[in-house]
């Protein structure tokens, strides 16, 4: 497959059907979603329920974070809530998402902890991200539903390793990224502004701003383009989910490429990473040992040593 296909979501739309097991009229749905996660692991959805404004309102709080001094951001590190030790800001080249490559061009703010008892940035930070937080939530269940009967299965399979989305027992998160503008001359040899991997939990929604320059591998190997789509969401299989489906579905690798030279423009995106419950085994749903079981929590801290260096 040569580009990411664009699927219709207007059947399970947010605020249309309830959260009932969907009807017959979801087999077109659930076949191109299906396709979709086989052939690239990568679909753009349309008609989801949650619309571009509610993106560009969440982008536009999160980038008066990121413009602030690093000072200022400083207290609101990741690490630095111990409640919750995922949560909070990441500096630049703080990551490096391909080990092989130095840390990559971007800064993050992780909401990961639900509750306004913490230090946020302001009250508009914290409720504008605890509500597109919900909003995600909501449309990732009902991913995981058409997701589960395009496999054959009973729509909530999927559902009931993630019963504690959005509340403590389950790191399924929000991420808000910020790459800054490059200055050439400063770029190190093979730095990039996201570095190739995988996405860890079980899918991500992903909503990216237009500048471009992410990339997508596909099944051939070669990285193609997914470039911004106003009004859609980009939702991607992750390594738990590819492992949950024996290889049904597939976890692609992806990157960030640094802008052309000249191009001073930032980029924005908002990513939903979303975890199974903590405590969660995963094994494959067709019961085959193509994969040893493996617990949610376990694999995410591997693929954050990773990401980050072992502490």
């Amino acid at each position: 497959m040569d580009a990411i296909p664009i699927v219709d979501f207007d059947a399970y739309r947010l605020g249309g059907a309830d959260d009932a097991v969907p009807g017959e009229q979801l087999q077109e749905l659930r076949e191109e979603v299906r396709s979709a996660f086989t052939e690239v692991g990568f679909v753009y959805l349309k008609n989801t329920g949650i619309e571009q404004d509610e993106v560009d309102r969440v982008m536009a709080v999160s980038k008066m974070f990121f413009l602030l001094p690093e000072e200022k951001k400083r207290s609101f590190s990741r690490g630095s809530y111990s409640n919750s030790p995922n949560h909070g800001w990441v500096s630049l080249e703080t990551e490096s998402l391909n080990p092989r490559r130095p840390g990559d061009l971007k800064e993050a703010f992780n909401t990961t902890y639900l509750a306004t008892d913490i230090e946020w940035p302001s009250e508009e930070f914290c409720l504008t991200h605890l509500g597109f937080h919900q909003r995600c939530v909501a449309l990732s269940l009902r991913v995981l539903r058409v997701m589960a009967l395009s496999l054959g299965m009973k729509p909530d399979v999927f559902l009931e390793a993630h019963s504690l989305i959005g509340r403590e027992g389950n790191c399924t998160s929000l991420r808000a990224l910020y790459y800054p503008p490059v200055k050439r001359e400063t770029v190190k040899e093979d730095q990039i502004r996201c570095g190739e991997h995988s996405d860890y939990g079980s899918i991500t929604l992903l909503f990216q701003s237009h500048e471009g320059g992410l990339q997508v591998m596909n099944r051939k190997g070669e990285f193609i383009s997914a470039p911004s789509i106003p009004g859609t969401v980009l939702v991607n299989i992750a390594d738990l989910m590819q492992r949950w489906s024996s290889d049904v579905f597939v976890s692609a690798v992806h990157r960030v490429l640094l802008p052309p030279e000249g191009d001073l423009r930032t980029r924005q995106s908002l990513t939903f990473f979303v975890q199974p419950d903590n405590d969660a085994k995963i094994s494959c749903c067709d019961g085959s040992n193509k994969y040893p079981p493996v617990r949610s929590w376990d694999y995410l801290q591997s693929r954050f040593n990773d990401t980050y260096g072992r502490t």
